[in-house]
């Protein structure tokens, strides 16, 4: 199996590292929390800056890889994995990670580092089991890995066992998209991704703060799609970088920076992001406006709002108005901005409305690869039905002519397409338009034959996201 290099010096890893690692990863099963939200939490107080790349690795690392893994401790097991402790089995994937993908650490500090933190949770275990860990795990180095499944006779397994996917997705992908397509999801699932910045237009262009990133010794490149994106070639402190502080960039990946535009937003309009913390598409629309005009952004959780609010400010923008509430009851939340927008019958008019929608999150796996033990099919039911209450609680707060665009960060039809065939069948006044002229031209092949834009699989190292748009017939 292929080592995946790292820049480490071998004795730099230490075991409080993987102490916070294991810790980590054990709670990211016992919690919803997101994965950055746990690092931060479990991270930032114990270790020295320069141990952090370790830990996010091994936690990224063993979540990304867990079904690769698992596969080949199996084959030195005498028992089931899953027949083990919880604990046991996520030292056991921890020491198996760095054997068999990270070539930088010796074999021998993978193997006696794992067994040294095994031996510290024998009180809590009620018994050693470092000497099953140490054995498993120099088995692991002894013997040779066995050949993967054969990809004509267990597709689905070969998928999952290949690319680190549990095997109902990889099922689920093959059954709909056939094996070659399904393998190319799966890859850029689990494919890491580069730190991608969208540029304030607001503030300068992508030519003057690549020439600031260059003279302060930061190696970027443009976005290959979006024309305000930047690609840092190496992750870093994105506090650190020229122009954080003066609001000249946001963090976002580049199909996330596709969407604002396809809602194609003027200066002076009045608009609704109706799902908007923590506000990266809410602070792109701002900027395609010019920053005048009205953006009303709602969003159910104050803690996310509070993100919103810190982030329009560190962008200098004056046009959003953070709203707390549930967007499918505008009665509730519409009063909160009412001097800054249109009545009509009790409720607010707007000019265009962006629907990013709350998903199963599919199309992100790649950033948040603990979603991918947290979930199973039935989220593909629960999800459509609180999408589709969204979007029709918002399309009465559209006005006639107004333009609608819908989106997800999903790879599943019953999230994207499934929603929006939907939604016009019920409600005939609706007309769907392509969203080819609102992108790029190399964007251009994205574009599916229903005219939506889907990034699914793509091979341009972006996440997965849909949009659709629609109008409002007048």
């Amino acid at each position: 199996m292929t080592a995946h290099k790292q820049n480490m010096d071998s004795d730099a890893p230490g075991p409080s590292s993987r102490a916070v690692a294991l810790s980590i990863l054990l709670l990211s099963r016992r919690t919803d929390d997101a994965l950055d939200e746990l690092l931060e939490q479990q991270a930032a107080s114990v270790l020295q800056p320069r141990d952090r790349s370790l830990v996010m690795e091994l936690v990224y690392g063993v979540l990304r890889r867990q079904e690769t893994i698992d596969w080949r401790l199996e084959a030195v097991l005498s028992k089931p994995l899953q027949r083990l402790p919880a604990v046991v089995q996520m030292l056991l994937r921890l020491g198996a990670y760095q054997l068999l993908f990270l070539d930088r650490i010796p074999a021998s500090a993978a193997v006696n580092e794992t067994v040294r933190l095994a031996k510290s949770y024998a009180k809590q275990l009620r018994r050693d089991w470092s000497g099953l860990v140490n054995g498993v795990l120099r088995n692991l180095i002894r013997v040779p890995a066995p050949p993967f499944p054969d990809s004509a006779v267990h597709p689905a397994r070969s998928l999952s066992v290949r690319h680190g996917i549990p095997e109902w997705l990889a099922e689920r992908w093959h059954d709909r998209m056939g094996f070659e397509r399904a393998e190319s999801v799966c890859r850029a699932s689990n494919r890491v991704p580069n730190v991608t910045l969208r540029v304030n237009s607001n503030r300068l262009s992508r030519e003057e703060f690549l020439e600031r990133l260059r003279q302060g010794g930061v190696a970027a490149v443009p976005a290959t799609l979006s024309p305000v994106g930047i690609v840092l070639e190496k992750g870093q402190d994105i506090t650190s970088l020229p122009g954080f502080h003066a609001g000249e960039f946001y963090v976002e990946d580049e199909a996330a920076q596709l969407i604002p535009p396809i809602l194609d937003p003027h200066p002076g309009e009045t608009v609704l992001d109706a799902c908007a913390a923590p506000g990266g598409k809410t602070t792109h629309l701002a900027e395609l406006m010019g920053d005048r005009g009205t953006i009303c952004a709602v969003d159910r959780k104050t803690s996310r709002m509070d993100l919103l609010r810190k982030n329009c400010e560190r962008l200098r923008l004056q046009s959003v108005v953070p709203i707390v509430g549930d967007v499918r009851k505008p009665s509730e939340w519409s009063g909160m901005g009412a001097r800054r927008l249109n009545f009509h019958d009790g409720s607010p008019l707007f000019d265009r409305i962006l629907v990013d929608a709350p998903c199963s999150g599919m199309g992100v796996l790649r950033r948040h690869p603990e979603a991918k033990w947290r979930k199973d099919s039935s989220a593909f039911a629960r999800h459509p039905r609180l999408q589709t209450e969204i979007l029709t609680s918002v399309a009465s707060c559209l006005r006639p002519g107004g333009v609608l665009v819908y989106s997800a960060c999903s790879t599943e039809t019953e999230e994207t397409e499934g929603v929006i065939s939907r939604f016009c069948e019920a409600y005939p006044g609706w007309m769907r338009e392509s969203v080819a002229p609102w992108l790029p031209s190399a964007a251009l092949p994205f574009v599916t034959t229903c005219g939506a834009l889907s990034t699914m699989g793509n091979e341009c190292g972006m996440d997965g996201f849909y949009a659709a748009r629609l109008r409002k017939e007048g």
